[in-house]
């Protein structure tokens, strides 16, 4: 296979199908394009994977498409076997591109990326999450699995603190997704491999660009994890993301990046700089659409300690137990509330549940009508001690 492409002999045939089968996507909602080698070309539309086309696009189509996309990127690809990329599509549409090589040819899947950053209030997110853009340090973590609208919320976030904050924004991203524009803070946005070398380059030498908030696309590794946590204990607002379902398996992995003589060390770091972790879930809605499904845990006294002290087990009881005094909810708390709101059915809250069956026993409770606020059963009432959480059951 020759890597070298000439331009000028390219009729971009290829690239104009795909386009047409972008512009039916854009105008349907969908998420993602997916193009395959010797397969149809396929989009996932609210959450579920659908057929576009109906005629195969062969192995050497595929070929022909990947030099009319990527032009003089096309050696590179055939070097590192898989490439990623932002795909301008039109003045308002914007796709972040994998593309790759598989046992049948060339695959690649668009995403689309909206131009409009989301509001707080569209977004539909917590008003818990708004406080966590007031804190001058700490670190800020989004977590879900991919899909699940991570960038998105991490995006609303740094708008939110753009429009209400003169501040220095560094975003290290790959690739950039969401671009913003200096409003009220000064915001330099470096792409990793275009701008930068790799996130742990860029992150060593934001330190010293007098930035006063750093977004790490993502802590992918060992160092990054590390510089992530030294810049959050000296004065900065750090919002990153990672590839886990919630927060007790978000403090796991960071904690298991390290080896055993220096998990004690990483503990005790991560303790005193975390104010957040918002881990997501995309649920399926009655009226068709999808809406994110929250566990948030807020810093307080007791996560702190539970961290400090590997009693990652309790950390769910203790967000449980912090929904009233901290606004900090699980993801059941956060399903149980969407199903309440008629915003999604029974089927899907029990679906999308860390615990179906304790759930089913709270929905059944709230069905069956649950009397007034004093004939509750078993309701938690905060007692006040040295600002810790101390509840007990009445």
């Amino acid at each position: 296979m020759s890597d070298h492409v000439d331009v000028s002999k390219l009729t971009f045939e290829q690239l104009k199908r795909v386009r047409i089968h972008l512009k039916k996507m854009i105008e349907i909602g969908g998420s993602d394009l997916h193009i395959k080698a010797n397969s149809v070309i396929r989009a996932r539309i609210n959450g579920n994977i659908v057929q576009f086309s109906g005629g195969i696009l062969s192995k050497a189509d595929a070929l022909t498409f990947a030099k009319e996309l990527l032009k003089g990127q096309f050696a590179e690809f055939v070097e590192k076997k898989e490439l990623d990329l932002v795909y301008p599509f039109d003045d308002n549409n914007r796709f972040r591109v994998n593309i790759f090589f598989q046992m049948d040819g060339v695959s690649a899947v668009f995403r689309v990326i909206p131009v409009k950053i989301p509001s707080f209030n569209e977004l539909h997110l917590p008003e818990v999450v708004r406080s966590f853009t007031q804190k001058e340090r700490g670190l800020v973590l989004v977590t879900g699995v991919t899909g699940s609208g991570k960038s998105t919320t991490m995006a609303a976030i740094i708008n939110e603190i753009n429009l209400t904050k003169k501040k220095h924004i560094i975003t290290i991203e790959d690739p950039i997704e969401f671009v913003h524009k200096d409003r009220g803070c000064i915001i330099n946005q470096r792409s990793v491999g275009q701008d930068t070398l790799t996130f742990g380059t860029a992150l060593r030498a934001a330190l010293r660009e007098d930035p006063d908030i750093i977004l790490v696309g993502e802590m992918r590794d060992k160092e990054t994890i590390n510089l992530a946590l030294h810049a959050a204990d000296t004065g900065h607002l750090v919002v990153s993301t990672l590839h886990t379902i919630d927060a007790k398996e978000t403090i796991n992995r960071i904690i298991s990046q390290f080896p055993t003589d220096e998990q004690n060390r990483v503990r005790v770091s991560l303790a005193g700089v975390i104010q957040g972790i918002i881990s997501q879930r995309l649920v399926p809605t009655v009226d068709g659409g999808r809406r994110a499904a929250m566990e948030i845990l807020v810093r307080t006294p007791t996560i702190e300690k539970l961290i400090m002290e590997d009693r990652d087990y309790e950390i769910r009881d203790a967000i449980e137990a912090g929904k009233e005094h901290y606004k900090s909810q699980s993801f059941d708390q956060s399903i149980l509330e969407l199903y309440d709101n008629k915003i999604i059915s029974k089927e899907q809250a029990l679906q999308n549940a860390t615990s179906a069956s304790d759930l089913e026993l709270k929905i059944s409770g709230l069905t069956g009508g649950m009397g007034s606020k004093d004939e509750e059963p078993k309701e938690r009432r905060k007692i006040n001690r040295d600002d810790d959480d101390v509840f007990e059951l009445k």
